[in-house]
């Protein structure tokens, strides 16, 4: 009978500290913080501007990373922590319509804040949430939406005023806190580099200094982690959503030159632009005249997107879509002449094979490899490497673990 006592008092132990689904201090995985610079082309690191994260590269792992397409940040961000491509995450683009939700954009804050839109997929913090990790974001696309009723533990909603060093300042105050509060999980977000890589282009002064910016606040994160003596500790992982491309201002399609826009749905203009049918206008003809060669853009029917660029099955995909040749914008005159002097001489969206798409990747930390440079990837493969590093469950995913294994020392694989 004691021993029957015994085992049902710490069965009862046990539920109550809801063990079922949290692993015991003890067996807890070391933190991990994921650290987006958006617009960071791969070979920026090559300008010796950031010693920062050269020392992060040269003690760590370093790759060229593929992003998903289109080469846009919402779509990869999400892409990210879900490991599934944009056409299955359902973030298509930066721009989108849903014929139940309505119209999506990066400045509409109703929408960006409404999980309806991001539900498609599952985030890395909510599934480390319902397995008993704090999580934290310091900016990351979707983090400000209630998905599938979660938001992450600690997360702040997107300003853009808020500086670097005190993006990184907020990371480390979590990092201060209690261990039971304190979070596993954390993403860290730095924008500068892609906001200069857009108003200059990617070969400008200004996208020298936004490095030089960043990587100065990256120098405060890895101070602040070696005086927490969490450097060695800590795994971290620092990286790019898309590449950059210049953009002469000269360099513009008039899509109005190519169709009637009274005879469509213009769901986006840019670098991928989208149009769905109207009610009694002839689309086929539309689609047929799009879809002859053009000179700096290629047009499909979604149902006609080649392959290997995994788009178009997602229902938020636009019937007609025209992609900009590397270099060059889908616009109207309308729209240039409205917004002079500030239009983009960088852009990105492109075909995610283009070298000027392709994006950072740094790994450091107790599971990496020192000094190893490996094969180009594609992103998808970073989230079952973050939950293999968080030992959590995958969820379903486009990812391949196996690919970027080979990254870890032989312990933590």
């Amino acid at each position: 009978m004691k021993i029957l006592f015994r085992v049902m008092c710490c069965l009862a132990l046990v539920f109550s500290a809801g063990c079922a689904t949290t692993p015991p201090p003890a067996t807890r995985p070391a933190p991990l913080l994921l650290v987006s610079i958006d617009g960071f082309r791969t070979d920026y690191l090559e300008r010796d501007l950031t010693p920062t994260l050269a020392m992060l590269a040269r003690d760590g792992v370093q790759a060229s990373m593929q992003p998903s397409f289109p080469s846009l940040t919402f779509p990869n961000h999400y892409t990210l922590v879900t490991g599934l491509r944009p056409d299955h995450h359902g973030i298509v683009n930066n721009t989108m319509y849903d014929a139940r939700l309505g119209k999506f954009s990066l400045h509409n804050r109703k929408a960006v804040s409404d999980g309806r839109w991001w539900a498609e997929g599952t985030p890395l913090w909510e599934t480390a949430d319902r397995h008993g990790l704090r999580t934290a974001t310091m900016f990351w696309p979707g983090s400000e939406a209630d998905i599938h009723g979660r938001h992450p533990d600690y997360w702040k909603p997107y300003d853009g005023a808020v500086t670097p060093i005190q993006r990184v300042d907020q990371v480390l105050a979590w990092l201060d806190l209690p261990p039971p509060q304190r979070p596993a999980f954390l993403t860290l977000y730095f924008d500068a580099v892609d906001h200069a890589g857009h108003q200059y282009g990617p070969d400008s002064p200004q996208v020298d200094q936004a490095l030089r910016d960043t990587d100065q606040a990256l120098a405060r994160l890895i101070a602040g982690l070696r005086q927490r003596d969490l450097l060695e500790h800590i795994n971290l992982i620092v990286l790019a959503d898309h590449g950059m491309a210049s953009t002469p201002l000269e360099h513009s399609v008039l899509i109005e030159r190519e169709l009637d826009l009274d005879d469509v749905q213009v769901v986006s203009l840019g670098v991928l632009a989208g149009f769905n049918p109207k009610p009694g206008r002839d689309f086929a003809a539309i689609e047929t005249k799009l879809e002859r060669p053009h000179p700096h853009m290629q047009c499909w029917d979604r149902s006609r997107v080649p392959a290997r660029l995994a788009y178009g099955h997602n229902p938020r995909v636009p019937q007609l879509l025209c992609l900009a040749k590397v270099g060059w914008r889908i616009t109207t005159a309308q729209w240039l002449a409205s917004h002079k002097g500030r239009i983009s001489l960088g852009e990105h969206g492109y075909d995610n094979a283009a070298p000027q798409m392709q994006a950072l990747f740094v790994a450091h930390g107790p599971a990496f490899r020192d000094g190893a440079t490996v094969p180009p990837f594609p992103n998808v493969d970073v989230y079952p490497l973050m939950v293999h590093l968080l030992d959590l469950p995958p969820q379903p995913s486009d990812g391949d673990y196996d690919a970027v294994k080979g990254m870890l020392v032989p312990s933590a694989r």
